[in-house]
């Protein structure tokens, strides 16, 4: 799409609708807020620049928001939620500044200009008193993880934490759920992550939590996101420095747990009027183990009764070492006042010797009296270099005098490539048959390839009234080729049943526009989405080729409407999309243990579904929502017999699925010292479908919940105390028994808290094992799974360089600034 900027702004306006809504076919609206502004004074009547201007809820003081003043003292908040808040503003040499609570009606607020009175004292000790926020936000239409400071996250994953946050789990397969749904859109620093399962835990894995700054859970997403997704979005935000001048951060920190673990990582920016330089290093070398034990027994049918045949006992064990460098480097430029020109390079490097693992299988069968039929191990080993880089230019211009409300135009384009090369090897040596030994090996070499270009228009049509606009469109393109090998009796010949390429084609059209209006205490919101589809799979050797065509449109409405300054309610709908990804298209064998293997399914279709939540909220901190939706050709993960010996795992289509969930939050605080945020999720999952010659007609009530506490001690001492229970649940065919965790972690801040120590253990009572059950008519799988999860870690956090930062931070990339735009 090519869109011409013209200098009228009514021309431009009609420019955009009218190409947005031929694209989408019918107009559609979108989200908005109120606008708070004012400005800090000195005694004297200056400006005062770099002031930390903070918005706090008037209820509890939480921190909303905090913004930063300009070089003539001024400051905003953009589109914040109506309702009754207070602000304070610091600076070195001033005392802080607490103003009256006031009341931020739909229509937004300029509030009169602040005086700051100069400190008697040192200023140094006045600056470090900033409001923290609080690990845990509930906001209207998302939760928001503050990861950034969290002591938990020390040494840990970005898996870790995720597996931590209010209503995420994951299941034994590595899909991670939320609210008890699978199929999410997970979204780093605005970008499409291209992976699902077990590759994306694997990345999750791989990405120190220590460079997070939030994690964003949207259950109900609007237009302005892709449709993909139907349990929602997982936006993950890695940490941007905004100080002024040369300045830094330097981590290091060991875990053990059965083995070591260490991380490392060092970040720099130079920052200067109207322009910015950045970059960051990261390396980890980790070592663990995983644990995957599967007990099965095979019946056969006699009349209306099922007969036993045999059973198999199988476990397995795979220690792995990995290590990894992950980088990045960018710049921001101002080319003028109100231009704002970015680039960043990104990439993930497997440095000699690339990631590796060996591992051990056991597998003993029995026949229906139990005596044992045949027994055999298989020793494996295997070798993964993942690489990958991606690079982004993004560009962002505000249009008049850049004043809260100005018409804003942002664009990105994206470019990224992933790389793996995988070998695996596995012997197998018949114990009691004698049989020779047999080797099966495996060669696999990939490359995915991802572009994108977007742009995103939004502009005040009035103090009530926002526009916003956008389109976008990508393509994924992967290529994919494994070779097997057998070898037996020293003779080895390749083993044309398994060995294949695959070739996958994506391309995705997508235009929403979005309008919102506020009338006094009710916001209506609603916007339409519509995107179309076309992709291709082909097989080389195998002719098992297929296309896809369709163009769909997701609507999305929301309403919200405050009753008094302490209660508000809340409506939305929408209609969401998830798309299997090429992996699960992907027909590829992989090898789990001589008698399990794992593939795609290019049949695959889409799942759609419809959804519903209802919230109230009161006090703007506790909140109670209730959801539905419904899901036509639900994607769920599956493992079936094969053969009377074997069973494969794939992802296959259900006919139907119904959910309800009811989800509770109470964040409490005690004094100045203690926060506690409570979550739980209830919920209710129906399942119909047919697999293995076996009807699914089932559902589960199951819940999850979760408290975490963060304490304040004084001199820079800090605590916090996780727990987590996750009941009994159903997914498709598979049935989880309960789980759950307790982690605690210990800072203390140092060296006029610049530096920081964190003693963190996560898992402490080894609580963390899956157990899952799958049962079909003939055919019943009970399997157990442990990794590496009870780790004590050491960090220490050094930040240099100077404190101050730029007053108006406008020179975010074009995806951050979307994510500020939504929130």
């Amino acid at each position: 799409m090519t869109i011409l900027l013209f200098r009228r702004r009514s021309r431009q306006l009609c420019l955009w609708l009218g190409g947005l809504v031929w694209l989408t076919g019918i107009p559609v609206w979108a989200q908005t807020g109120a606008n708070l502004a004012g400005a800090v004074r000195s005694a004297a009547g200056s400006p005062i620049e770099f002031a930390t201007v903070t918005l706090h809820r008037a209820a509890d003081s939480t921190v909303v928001k905090t913004e930063f003043s300009d070089s003539q003292g001024r400051f905003h908040f953009e589109r914040a939620t109506p309702g009754r808040y207070r602000l304070s503003a610091a600076q070195v040499g001033f005392v802080r500044f607490w103003s009256e609570p006031f009341e931020l009606p739909a229509g937004g607020l300029t509030l009169p200009a602040f005086t700051l009175q100069t400190s008697a004292a040192t200023a140094l000790k006045e600056v470090t008193i900033v409001g923290q926020k609080p690990l845990f936000e509930r906001l209207a239409d998302r939760t928001v993880v503050n990861v950034e400071g969290s002591t938990l996250a020390a040494g840990n994953s970005s898996l870790d934490v995720l597996a931590r946050s209010p209503g995420v789990t994951v299941d034994a397969s590595d899909n991670l759920a939320l609210r008890g749904r699978q199929g999410l859109l997970v979204l780093i620093d605005g970008k499409r992550q291209p992976m699902t399962g077990a590759e994306l835990a694997d990345y999750l894995r791989a990405l120190p939590a220590d460079q997070l700054k939030s994690i964003e859970l949207i259950t109900n997403p609007p237009a302005k996101y892709d449709a993909q997704g139907g349990a929602g979005i997982i936006a993950i935000n890695l940490k941007k420095d905004q100080r002024l001048g040369t300045n830094g951060n330097l981590n290091a920190s060991y875990g053990r747990g059965e083995y070591g673990k260490f991380t490392g990582s060092l970040s720099a920016n130079h920052r200067r009027a109207g322009v910015n330089f950045f970059t960051s290093a990261t390396y980890t070398n980790r070592r663990g183990f995983g644990v995957r034990n599967t007990y099965r027994s095979f019946y056969e049918s006699q009349g209306e009764a099922s007969i036993l045949k045999g059973t198999s006992d199988q476990r397995n064990r795979v220690t792995s070492t990995d290590h990894f460098l992950i980088y990045k480097a960018g710049a921001e430029v101002n080319l003028s006042k109100n231009t704002v020109l970015g680039a960043v390079v990104a990439g993930f490097a497997v440095p000699n010797p690339h990631p590796h693992g060996s591992g051990s299988n056991t597998s003993t069968f029995y026949d229906a009296t139990g005596q044992v039929t045949d027994y055999y191990t298989a020793p494996s080993t295997s070798e993964g270099n993942n690489p990958n880089i991606t690079g982004n230019v993004n560009f962002k211009h505000t249009f008049g005098a850049g004043s809260p409300g100005s018409p804003e135009l942002t664009a990105d384009a994206d470019y990224a490539r992933y790389s793996t090369h995988r070998t695996q090897r596995q012997t197998t040596l018949f114990e009691m048959s004698g049989q020779p030994a047999a080797t099966l090996a495996s060669d696999q070499t990939s490359e995915l390839t991802i572009q994108a270009v977007k742009a995103d228009y939004t502009q005040a049509l009035s103090p009530q009234t926002r526009l916003e606009a956008g389109a976008k469109a990508s393509r994924v393109y992967a290529d994919n080729d494994v070779r097997f090998e057998d070898t037996r009796n020293g003779i080895t010949t390749p083993n044309r049943n398994l060995t294949n390429r695959f070739q996958y084609d994506e391309l995705i059209s997508a235009a929403y526009v979005n309008l919102s209006h506020t009338v006094d205490q009710l916001n209506v919101q609603a916007g339409l989405r519509g995107e179309q589809t076309h992709a291709t799979g082909r097989q080389v050797v195998e002719a098992d080729n297929f296309q896809r065509d369709y163009y769909q449109l997701f609507p999305s409405v929301a309403l919200k409407y405050t009753l008094s300054k302490q209660n508000e309610v809340a409506l939305s709908l929408g209609r969401r999309i998830n798309r299997p990804n090429y992996r699960q298209l992907n027909p590829f064998r992989y090898l789990i243990d001589p008698a399990t293997s794992g593939r795609g399914n290019p049949n695959l279709l889409p799942e759609t579904s419809y959804n519903a939540e209802l919230s109230y909220t009161f006090n703007q901190k506790f909140t109670a929502g209730l959801s539905y939706s419904v899901t036509q050709d639900p994607i769920t993960d599956v493992a079936y017999p094969e053969t009377e010996t074997t069973t494969v795992s794939t992802d296959v289509n259900l006919d139907r699925q119904q959910y309800a969930a009811l989800t509770l939050t109470a964040p409490i605080t005690v004094g100045k010292w203690l926060s506690i945020y409570n979550n739980a999720v209830l919920y209710y999952i129906h399942f119909e479908g047919n697999l293995a010659n076996t009807a699914l007609q089932a559902g589960r009530a199951a819940y999850n919940v979760s408290s975490n506490s963060t304490f304040t001690f004084g001199q820079g001492w800090g605590a916090e105390l996780n727990a987590r229970y996750d009941s009994r649940q159903r997914v498709g065919f598979f049935e989880f028994q309960p789980f759950g965790q307790v982690g605690a972690g210990l800072k203390k801040e140092v060296w006029d808290r610049r530096g920081t120590l964190k003693l963190a253990a996560t898992d402490i009572f080894y609580t963390m094992p899956l157990r899952a059950t799958s049962v079909y008519n003939n055919y019943r799988q009970e399997l157990f799974l442990r990794r590496d999860s009870r780790v004590v870690t050491l960090s220490f956090g050094w930040r240099f360089g100077n404190d101050k930062v730029p007053g108006t931070p406008r020179r975010n990339s074009g995806a951050e600034d979307e994510r500020r735009r939504a929130q």
